[in-house]
């Protein structure tokens, strides 16, 4: 395919919408470390010079991604009934299966969660971390008042500690949950490792309920 340069608006916000797209769908084939540049342009026909007209690196395409992905997530959730029976046990064992159910639902989320601040928010420009913190937090505050309508007795400022604590299990439990072969060999070989072994959805429910236990607890003996 020839290349053609992209010259009003419209056109190039399509051959960014056509980068996006393909790596979303290549990340469904593999993980986001294994997506490379070279292999990104190979798939949108262009050459990595070309892919770097539209974004400063892969590194800012994934970061795009993960933006969508986080806000499709959250607008998701938003969608969910909030509960208006129940104590607040019920109701906060309610909400932390409902985001590690969801978040499970959606391992290219976690994976570019995962890999956001060690990997992702590194080899970007300041205007495509700017842009990136920003739509970050939206989401965020989507979440937070999410949190906040189904526990109202948290406030604000314990809503956005819970849902912080949530995002932060799932990225370090995401990786643990997903071991290479070689780890996976030991398990089978001696089974009393698989203990060790770490199941990413139970860890992120057991995080929110314990912390919204904690919270309230908290919040009590301060007599909030």
């Amino acid at each position: 395919m020839t290349f053609q340069r992209a010259r009003t608006d419209e056109q190039r916000s399509q051959r960014r919408r056509q980068i996006l797209d393909a790596a979303a769908t290549m990340l469904t084939e593999m993980p986001a470390a294994q997506l490379s540049l070279t292999a990104l342009s190979r798939r949108v026909c262009l050459a990595k010079a070309n892919v770097l007209r539209y974004f400063d690196s892969r590194e800012a395409v994934l970061l795009e991604l993960l933006e969508r992905q986080f806000a499709d997530w959250a607008a998701e959730l938003a969608r969910e009934p909030v509960p208006v029976a129940g104590g607040f046990r019920q109701r906060a064992d309610r909400l932390a299966e409902l985001l590690a159910d969801s978040m499970a639902r959606r391992p290219v989320l976690c994976d570019l969660l995962a890999e956001q601040a060690a990997v992702l928010e590194h080899n970007i420009s300041a205007e495509t971390a700017i842009r990136h913190k920003r739509a970050a937090r939206a989401s965020l505050h989507d979440l937070v008042e999410l949190t906040a309508r189904h526990l109202p007795e948290l406030g604000e400022d314990d809503a956005a500690a819970l849902v912080e604590t949530v995002l932060l299990t799932a990225v370090a439990a995401w990786p643990f949950s997903r071991p290479p072969q070689a780890v996976l060999a030991a398990f089978a070989a001696d089974p009393e490792l698989s203990a060790l072994r770490v199941d990413f959805t139970a860890a992120v429910r057991r995080a929110g309920e314990l912390t919204a236990a904690g919270l309230l607890a908290r919040r009590a003996a301060d007599g909030s």
